[in-house]
């Protein structure tokens, strides 16, 4: 069994640590992976924390994984040695719903496989991409297009599909007006991802100082929500709203927001839940949804358009070593836009 070096969460409350641990043997229908990047994903955190509960320790993070196959098992045809691969945040459902029929697997009746901290087929709990191998079923592998950089590549596996995902379900096109509140590892990507759609994008920041970088990604309006004029001088200015923010908000504020029949999207998960008024909605017929990541074959689609737009995730290249330091980091919101692990430091 290929013994992998890594770095693993020993408790809640103990920082991440070198660890090694062993996969499994590549079946006839898996494909064995050696890592490149990772990426890190504030989920990344919550779970390393059992913020959301039902850590299982030692707990190795990652579900933002590109690297290159090092083996195939006898029945793959979908990869070869060699080809540049990807693996997002499952890596297997139960294939038989209608919504793992349907491609849907994020929403499988019997709930996904997530890539790590999860029980796999075969009964073992699943390690993520802070390690420099990984053995995973060829139909839940994607292939990264040669025109992304694969360290760029990284992020495009949750933060990518997080924001692709509701913005094709929910229609935007061209000429439509899209507001996206939050200029993080989602808000950034949704920025990048509407404007190739051809819509018209606005930033909704609370911070003025995103306002530069709102431009340079993108977009061609910006507003600091921190000012309540805001939301008077914006109130039905917009056809979708992509919420990218976790923290605390009031939803109902931005929903004034939407046009009649407009839609607004939570892709954020708030500690708290958040008073909902049914008049914004009511009046103006507008929608509030949720999305959660995509299923396969929609994360391929993502994929090809990124390489077909030249679009990628912006990101700051860290060696494993600095993971502890990184993920205060990201709690104070400072990185552009995304980490990503250089697993050629776990190598070493």
């Amino acid at each position: 069994m290929p013994t992998v070096q890594a770095y693993a969460a020993p408790s809640a409350k103990a920082p991440l640590a070198p660890f090694s641990f062993e996969r499994r043997e590549p079946g006839p229908h898996d494909v064995l992976i050696d890592i490149l990047f990772c990426g890190v994903c504030h989920s990344d955190i919550h779970t390393v924390r059992d913020e959301w509960g039902k850590a299982k320790y030692p707990l190795v993070p990652g579900h933002e994984i590109v690297g290159k196959v090092a083996q195939v098992g006898k029945s793959v045809t979908r990869y070869k040695v060699g080809d540049s691969v990807g693996v997002g945040c499952f890596v297997d459902s139960c294939r038989e719903c209608d919504n793992c029929k349907a491609g849907e697997e994020q929403y499988c009746d019997r709930g996904m496989v997530g890539t790590y901290n999860a029980k796999d087929r075969h009964g073992a709990v699943t390690q993520g991409g802070y390690s420099t191998r990984i053995t995973v079923n060829e139909q839940y592998v994607l292939r990264i297009p040669d025109s992304i950089p694969l360290d760029r590549a990284a992020p495009l596996l949750c933060a990518g599909i997080t924001t692709y995902s509701p913005l094709r379900h929910f229609g935007v096109k061209a000429g439509d007006k899209v507001a996206v509140v939050g200029l993080g590892g989602l808000g950034h990507m949704g920025v990048k991802l509407a404007k190739e759609m051809g819509a018209e994008v606005t930033v909704l920041s609370t911070s003025e100082k995103k306002r530069e970088d709102a431009l340079a990604l993108g977009a061609t309006h910006f507003a600091a929500t921190s000012n309540p004029d805001t939301f008077k001088k914006l109130a039905g200015s917009f056809h979708f709203i992509l919420d990218t923010v976790s923290a605390p908000h009031d939803y109902n504020a931005y929903l004034g927001l939407l046009k009649v029949d407009g839609t607004m999207v939570l892709v954020g998960l708030p500690e708290a839940p958040v008073p909902l008024a049914a008049a914004p909605l009511v009046f103006r017929r507008r929608r509030l949804a949720g999305s959660l990541i995509g299923g396969i074959r929609e994360t391929q689609e993502m994929l090809d358009f990124c390489g077909k737009h030249n679009v990628a995730a912006d990101i700051e290249v860290i060696p494993v070593q600095k993971i502890n330091e990184a993920y205060e980091r990201m709690i104070k919101s400072d990185v552009r836009y995304r980490f990503v692990i250089d697993i050629a430091s776990l190598r070493k």
